[in-house]
């Protein structure tokens, strides 16, 4: 059973949630202030650049806020950015007591922000739903780290672990449930990425749409090494920005040209991985302030994605279906492993049944850690 204040911190992180696939490269962060255990003030980070969480919950509380307890989902910042501290903020409030989920790995905070209010007479505790916190905020967690975007390999597959048919026919595996789920993924996400092969076949648009709801369209990569975009691709003709085309080092320059009069932005990548250097890609990627990516693409480049270390977390959503043949395209492609000790391990793993479809994820790489100062 929970504790009160185990309640007033998940109503925190329900909050946080609410500001997903807005507030990047800041992190997702929600805060409730109590007084004699009434809620009298909340708020979330809606997007990045406007107020902080604590800011919107002590504005919401006012003068309640004074002796007030605030749980935080993540450590208040202690620097000056595009808004003042935090923790100068609730030092002015007046309030007693602070409950952190998390400390904040970003160097301009990582436990100066918990100092300050300790220093100003506040009682301060860390590690409150601590591991929900850290996942919540875990493509911000490894970008602050390494300034590289979280990975994340998304893939529809029937029950016998096909893409689609030996003719390629692949709409739809999942039902209703499982897209949807895909185009909230993508409003959750800073960039989706696909090969050429999935663009040729499919001509998607990669946008997101939502019924009933304003989705948030992500930056779309598509990994082309020999600039073969078509011209009329729906890429090139909707959204809300231009996609990015990411070539290799010999395309000509009339192409790119072409490419880039059609409304694509271009970028050349040296060559790896049995194609495009990922990490490079990742590289870029960050340096644009992307802090997760989401991989649509077909079984090419996921196995490329896999061979090159590169996935973080994994999502597979399953139909029960049958496909068969031989020459029916599968998630990973090539010969594969020798020997099953050789086999890549997911971690963490949850399963969610959407409709007729299972939903599994889980982790290619160690998950994040909640963060210890």
């Amino acid at each position: 059973m929970f504790t009160v204040n185990q309640t007033y911190m998940e109503r925190a992180l329900s909050l946080a949630a609410q500001g997903r696939g807005r507030t990047s490269p800041n992190p997702m962060v929600g805060a409730v202030l109590t007084r004699q255990g009434v809620i009298v003030g909340e708020g979330y980070h809606a997007y990045a650049g406007g107020d902080h969480a604590e800011v919107v919950a002590l504005q919401a509380a006012g003068g309640a806020a004074r002796e007030a307890v605030c749980y935080v989902t993540l450590e208040p910042c202690a620097h000056y950015g595009k808004t003042p501290p935090c923790a100068e903020a609730l030092v002015k409030a007046e309030v007693t007591r602070v409950v952190v989920a998390t400390y904040d790995p970003n160097p301009l905070v990582a436990g100066e922000g918990v100092r300050r209010l300790r220093d100003a007479g506040i009682s301060v505790e860390v590690g409150l739903l601590q591991e929900e916190a850290s996942r919540l905020n875990e493509a911000y967690f490894k970008y602050i780290r390494n300034r590289k975007p979280f990975v994340l390999l998304k893939a529809a597959l029937s029950l016998d672990g096909k893409l689609a048919t030996r003719t390629g026919d692949s709409q739809w595996i999942t039902g209703e449930g499982a897209r949807r789920r895909v185009h909230e993924m993508r409003n959750a996400v800073d960039a989706v990425a696909v090969g050429i092969g999935t663009v040729l076949r499919d001509d998607p648009m990669l946008t997101t749409r939502l019924e009933g709801q304003e989705g948030r369209d992500p930056l779309r990569v598509v990994l082309d090494s020999r600039g073969r975009l078509p011209l009329t691709a729906q890429l090139l003709r909707s959204g809300s920005h231009p996609p990015l085309v990411a070539v290799g080092p010999r395309v000509p320059a009339t192409r790119l040209r072409r490419l880039k009069e059609a409304g694509a932005e271009v970028t050349a990548l040296p060559h790896g991985d049995g194609g495009l250097s990922l990490r490079d890609l990742l590289g870029e990627l960050g340096r644009r302030k992307i802090t997760s990516v989401m991989i649509e693409g077909g079984g090419r480049l996921a196995t490329s994605a896999l061979q090159a270390g590169i996935v973080d977390k994994l999502t597979v959503m399953l139909s029960p279906v049958l496909i068969g043949g031989e020459k029916a395209p599968t998630l990973l492609q090539g010969d594969g492993i020798e020997k099953l000790v050789e086999a890549l391990h997911v971690t963490q793993l949850t399963v969610e049944r959407l409709g007729q479809d299972v939903v599994l994820e889980g982790y290619l790489t160690e998950p994040v850690a909640p963060w210890v100062i």
